[in-house]
């Protein structure tokens, strides 16, 4: 056993360097990756070592940057995109959508294209427009991506390192804010099923759903739920798509009661999903409606305003209190 305590931005990056130590195929593209180690560091020092074949500063262009990455899947490499910020996905959403999403299914199996793109999400850093957006279930509705978000140093740490391995196209969602959190990573550990959810805290009166970022806050709410005697459990989803509505049901049906929460607007949301498939299964074992605590469906907005947009502990508290009172 080899653990060792990082945040999760050091976690991606030794993960990273792993799969590329692994795999001479493995090329990481994307601006400002290279020389500057990207925006939040995480690429920082692969270049040097790796050198400039394998770690490329790209044009700022992202439909550029995924098309030549689906290019080069073609021809036997793995390469892994970085996207600066979660709002300049966009113009490489064609690519992603029409090509890397379909190729597998259009050449009736015969083409894979393993190809990662790593974007920053979420808010919570003060920053302006485009830089703060949590638009994970555009992808997720996409058929042939996965999409998935480590919560902690430890998945961040393996979950890339699967993601890479990976055949599939993979869209690797980062909580920004969490970057510089602290953890504990075995890196002679064998990793959970890339697409698995975990129970990261027991509870026996209700369960709160998260994912990337809100799984913290989620923790704190179940601590709190604790001081008045209420037993919460939370489920970290770990995976958008596929969804581990398994774990998920089963924790239905020990607690009774779902919360599920995440930083993107509520309306149309991955907890939509999740409220309509675990009432499907579990309607004769819960005691509340499914309830979901999001975002609202506004654009995210100035800096000064974001703490008053970002679901935080009373929003999640309020949604275990309304639950608990049915």
């Amino acid at each position: 056993m080899a653990t060792t305590t990082m945040t999760i931005a050091k976690a991606l990056n030794e993960s990273l360097r792993h799969a590329m130590d692994s795999d001479p195929k493995v090329l990481v593209m994307g601006e400002d990756v290279g020389k500057l180690g990207g925006v939040f560091r995480i690429t920082d020092g692969l270049q040097k070592d790796f050198g400039e074949e394998r770690v490329i500063d790209t044009p700022l262009a992202e439909s550029g940057i995924v098309g030549t990455a689906i290019g080069l899947a073609l021809r036997g490499y793995r390469p892994v995109v970085e996207i600066q910020f979660d709002g300049f996905v966009f113009p490489a959403y064609d690519q992603i959508v029409t090509q890397l999403a379909k190729m597998h299914a259009r050449a009736l199996g015969k083409i894979k294209l393993p190809v990662v793109v790593r974007i920053p999400y979420g808010g919570g850093i003060g920053a302006v427009e485009h830089h703060s957006e949590s638009p994970e279930t555009l992808f997720a509705h996409v058929p042939g991506l996965k999409v998935v978000s480590p919560a902690n140093p430890a998945d961040a740490y393996w979950m890339l390192q699967q993601a890479v391995l990976s055949d599939d196209p993979v869209i690797f969602f980062e909580p920004k804010r969490r970057y510089w959190d602290k953890g504990e990573v075995d890196v002679e550990a064998i990793p959970s099923s890339l697409h698995e959810a975990k129970v990261v805290r027991e509870g026996t009166d209700l369960t709160l759903v998260a994912y990337g970022p809100m799984v913290k806050v989620c923790l704190e709410a179940a601590a709190a739920a604790a001081e008045e005697g209420e037993s919460v459990e939370v489920l970290d989803l770990r995976s958008m798509s596929p969804i581990d509505f398994d774990a998920i049901q089963a924790s239905a049906e020990r607690t009774r009661r779902i919360v599920v929460v995440h930083e993107a607007p509520v309306f149309l949301g991955t907890g939509a999903e999740i409220a309509a498939r675990i009432t499907e299964r579990c309607f004769y074992h819960l005691e509340a409606p499914v309830l979901r605590v999001g975002g609202y469906h506004a654009p995210y907005p100035p800096a000064r305003l974001e703490e008053e947009y970002l679901p935080g502990l009373d929003r999640v508290l309020d949604a275990v209190d309304r639950s608990l009172a049915y």
